[in-house]
């Protein structure tokens, strides 16, 4: 089975919105190699303990770490973005383990368009159609499934377009006039919702959204500090299938 930790950037609002985009990251770990990532994710929060100061107990939150940091304060700004940094360098290392996004570009939406239900309508139809294509790295067993676990957030909404999908989900052809309705038969039971604070995984998947939204529209500091392209540093473990029409693993609607 396929486990998909999901984690967002940005605001679904169409108007007097203060973001350009909404995002949404996805953190890809088959669960035979579950036991060791997380393995791997505690030696490295240990590392950085040592390193910068964050204890194991304390959420890596990206937006705040950067602009509303309270306690973190006591860590210089310059390496609270350099614990950031090495966080998408540590998941570049990953054995078998795939990162995908999908970004809404709000500007020129219709009126009343759901950003959040395009946002993860097409994020769960790319998580199907790379199990249906066994296209994630790792383990391969010949009836694998999926199963999404995603930061506290709208519960009852996520369940709705999750069983919708399985019953009517109606996919453009490029090939036929008419939609083809894929139902989503790869992923079990409704979004699992996880406390960020409690999931070194959503954690992992926070700086990864964050990084998305910065390559998008990017904060002025970051700019000065040139990490306009730090997603990027991800390479290694994007999972370039989900999108034809960029190298970095991100769905553009």
């Amino acid at each position: 089975m396929y486990i998909l930790y999901v984690d967002e950037s940005g605001d679904s609002g169409l108007q007097d919105t203060p973001t350009e985009y909404y995002i949404l990251s996805g953190f890809v770990v088959h669960e035979l190699r579950w036991h060791q990532i997380l393995d791997s994710i505690i030696q490295f929060r240990k590392v950085i303990k040592t390193r910068y100061g964050l204890k194991l107990r304390e959420e890596i939150h990206s937006a705040n770490f950067i602009h509303r940091p309270g306690e973190l304060s006591r860590i210089p700004k310059s390496l609270r973005l350099r614990l950031l940094r090495d966080v998408l360098d540590f998941e570049a290392t990953l054995p078998d383990v795939n990162v995908l996004s999908v970004v809404v570009k709000k500007q020129g939406k219709p009126a009343g368009t759901d950003v959040v239900d395009m946002a993860w309508t097409t994020l769960i139809q790319r998580f199907h159609n790379t199990i249906s294509s066994r296209n994630f790295s790792g383990p391969k067993n010949p009836d694998d499934l999926g199963i999404i676990i995603a930061d506290q957030t709208d519960e009852k909404k996520l369940m709705r377009i999750l069983r919708r999908m399985r019953r009517y989900n109606p996919v453009p052809s490029r090939i036929q006039a008419e939609s083809r309705n894929i139902l989503i038969d790869t992923i079990v039971e409704d979004v699992v919702h996880r406390n960020s604070a409690h999931s070194y995984f959503i954690q992992l998947t926070d700086v990864n959204a964050y990084f998305v939204m910065q390559k998008y529209k990017a904060c002025k500091y970051i700019k000065k500090q040139g990490g306009v392209n730090y997603y990027e540093r991800l390479n290694p473990v994007l999972c370039k299938q989900v999108s034809r029409s960029n190298d970095w693993g991100i769905v553009v609607r």
